[in-house]
This record gives structure tokens, sequence and C-alpha cells, in this order.
């Protein structure tokens, strides 16, 4: 069963389009608009996490946060707001939020943002890393699947959790086919184009992170899939 998002904006325009993300990430999403809805949607929705906007129609997200946090201590909130003073982002996290992430913000930000707010919270996240909480070597590159680190020649790197569950498959098939249909359907829950363009982005910081390190390489198989070499 997906995880549910409590989704607190009343731009459409914006809305649409980040409710349209979460669902291709394989969330399940209710949209509210005014402030005043959100206790009811939240009463007969019972979401797992709340993004909340700031400026409301009726009521605040302050407001909100404080009567969520009240009602379920151990709610995940996320701020989504355009008040960028740091008096607004403390104010956020005094009122019972999380995590605060400031408009206008990238989808991939906001979906590792809430990833590992979930996990923090205990809870399932879509998609979990093929054979969890290991540590692999692989050429002079070493993963640390439970604290999702990527230790280099360079140094050492801070991976989204898709990130490090994509890199372990491929360090689980080194030197053969990974399919970009197995990698999407195991980490992200479907192979739709939007999961398939969210997987490049993080093949493309994988191999940013790893184009000087000998002996290493990932290629593309063009419509097939990644090899890591090593």
């Amino acid at each position: 069963m997906s995880l549910k998002v409590l989704y607190v904006e009343d731009e459409p325009f914006l809305s649409h389009i980040v409710s349209d993300g979460l669902k291709s990430s394989g969330y399940t999403v209710q949209v509210v608009g005014d402030g005043n809805l959100v206790m009811d949607a939240y009463f007969s929705f019972k979401p797992d996490i709340c993004i909340l906007d700031i400026m409301l129609p009726s009521k605040d997200g302050y407001t909100l946060a404080k009567e969520l946090r009240a009602t379920q201590p151990d709610l995940p909130i996320i701020f989504l707001s355009a008040k960028l003073l740091p008096a607004d982002v403390v104010r956020g996290f005094k009122s019972g939020g999380n995590d605060y992430l400031k408009k206008p913000f990238s989808m991939e930000e906001l979906l590792v943002r809430m990833e590992a707010l979930l996990q923090r919270f205990g809870k399932d996240t879509i998609g979990e890393p093929v054979e969890n909480n290991k540590v692999y070597s692989f050429a002079n590159c070493k993963l640390d699947t439970i604290s999702q680190k990527l230790s280099t020649s360079l140094g050492e790197h801070s991976l989204s959790f898709k990130e490090c569950a994509l890199l372990e498959m491929m360090i689980l098939r080194k030197n053969d086919v990974l399919e970009r249909q197995e990698a999407l359907i195991k980490i992200w829950g479907d192979d739709n184009y939007y999961n398939t363009r969210s997987m490049d982005v993080f093949m493309t910081h994988l191999r940013k992170l790893l184009k000087d390190e000998p002996g290493v390489q990932i290629m593309n198989l063009r419509s097939i899939g990644y090899k890591l070499i090593c």
C-alpha cells in the first residue's frame, strides 16, 4: 500500500504539478486549498505525512501545524513556503514542522526530504534498497547503505535513499546489465515516464561522483539499462 500525503496548497498550478509528481513517485495524495478544511481532511484521509504551505485562506500553515502536531505527535510535517526570512523558518519549526523547503524548489529535493523524514519516523518508504543494511566495497570505493554514504578517493558523499538503492543494485550486478525497468519497479514502484526521468537524474549524479575513480565506469545501454564496470 502506498504512503498517503496530505498536501495543503492554495495555488492551483503549483498544487497540480507537485501532486502529479508525488503520485508518479508512488504516493497517494489529497490536496486541500483552504486552511479551514485541513483538519477534516486529516481525520478522513489519515495521512502518513503532511506538506503545508504557510500563506493559506482562512487559517495559516503555522496554526495548522500546531493543530496537527497536537492531534498526532509523530506526524511528519514539511513546510513549503515563499517566506524566506530566518524568522519564518524558525517559526515553522517552533510551530511543529520537521522540515522547511523554500519556494521555488525542485521535485527531486522534496522527494528526498520526504523519504528521509518518513524513515526517521519509522514509516515504510516507496521501495527499499536491495539486501538492505550492508556495506559494499568496489574498486577503491565503498557504499554504506546504513548511513547512505558513498566513499571515494575524493571523500565521503551523502546519497539520497533512491541513489543509494540504485547504486546498490548496480553493485550487486557489477559487470552485468541492470535493466531499467527492473530498477524502476523495485525502487520507484512504477516504470512510468516521470520515474524514468527521475532515475536519469539520480544516475547522472552517481556518474559525477564516480567519474574520476580509476577502474570504475557506469555504462548506459540505450533503452536497456546500465552496467557498473569495476
